[in-house]
């Protein structure tokens, strides 16, 4: 068995470990947005009943104008995860690369298929024999970003020997001028990923679109099977993604600022990052996050890189004074 990736959000293992609980911990260790949105109202129906065709195609139609992605009908799915596991299929026995450090689901998913995968710095470091290239932009957790053009060449390059590129774009609601979305029709062999709960806060719906041509989309509907999307998720999908979220993004830009300067009074580096977390480098990173537990504050190690820590957004200047407080009482 493959070993289990360490993942942000563990706070009941935290808590058993470091004391408290879980409801009392501030959990910064995820890159989801930590003020999630009102929600609108849900009809009784998209509770009582299975999902209706009428529920898909609006969120479909929803998504299409807010990714922004002209004739392509944005798929639902439950949730990137649940699409990460299914990308073996597409591989047969081509070579996968992906570009890393990254999300380590997508190595897994192929290891556990029985899968060799090459781990590139640089889409330069691509072989001929590689058909499966799997590119996170902006990059989870370094925020590394690919432009559009360069993503562009790298399709080009695939398509002439039957390649795939594969682009994560979970984090990309706060960078759309880097979405490959609106320039997915044009381009057959991309298969594009997006998060629904990061940006809007309601990671808990376990929501997510791929955007693709129609025949790649129709394999992905049938390897989900029916009802794969909730009726409420459809219907929130829906509501939000056809409203103003321009409020949404200025709070997290405005979270992300707070963020910074607690960081720079507690004289860390930030050595990258989203709208949604910073990453922090540090040779004190393993202290630096004991530290914070026995504060009861949860932030993200890496096991291949020791002296990271990935920094989510607090919700409000409260949480900023704990986790400042905290920051200064290591450094007495």
């Amino acid at each position: 068995m493959t070993n289990r990736i360490l993942h942000g959000g563990g706070i009941t293992a935290a808590a058993r470990l470091y004391g408290g609980q879980p409801e009392d911990w501030l959990d910064l260790s995820t890159g989801i947005n930590p003020n999630p949105v009102a929600l609108p109202e849900i009809s009784v129906s998209a509770w009582h009943r299975l999902p209706d065709q009428h529920l898909v195609e609006q969120a479909r139609a929803a998504a299409r104008v807010y990714y922004r992605s002209g004739d392509i009908l944005p798929l639902p799915v439950p949730g990137t995860q649940s699409v990460i596991q299914l990308l073996p299929r597409l591989a047969s026995a081509s070579g996968v690369a992906i570009l890393s450090p990254t999300y380590g689901e997508y190595a897994r998913a192929f290891a556990l298929a029985g899968l060799p995968v090459c781990k590139i710095t640089g889409i330069d470091d691509l072989t001929p024999e590689q058909k499966l290239v799997i590119v996170v932009n902006p990059n989870n957790p370094d925020g590394r970003t690919l432009s559009v053009d360069r993503l562009r060449e790298l399709h080009d390059r695939l398509q002439p020997r039957g390649g795939m590129l594969v682009v994560d774009e979970a984090f990309g609601d706060m960078e759309p001028e880097s979405s490959l979305a609106p320039y997915a029709s044009s381009m057959p062999n991309l298969i594009i990923f997006r998060s629904f709960g990061k940006f809007f806060g309601l990671a808990g719906l376990r929501l997510g679109f791929v955007i693709a041509q129609s025949s790649i989309l129709e394999r992905f509907e049938d390897w989900l099977g029916p009802w794969a999307v909730s009726g409420p998720a459809l219907s929130l999908a829906a509501s939000l993604m056809t409203g103003d979220t321009t409020s949404i993004r200025n709070r997290i830009l405005d979270r992300r600022s707070a963020l910074d300067a607690v960081l720079r009074q507690a004289r860390l580096q930030v050595a990258g990052g989203t709208g949604l977390f910073a990453l922090v480098a540090d040779d004190r990173a393993s202290d630096i996050y004991t530290h914070l537990c026995r504060h009861h504050i949860l932030v993200r190690k890496f096991d291949y890189a020791p002296n990271w820590l990935r920094f989510g957004l607090a919700p409000g200047e409260v949480t900023d004074r704990r986790l400042a407080g905290a920051l200064e009482a290591y450094s007495i």
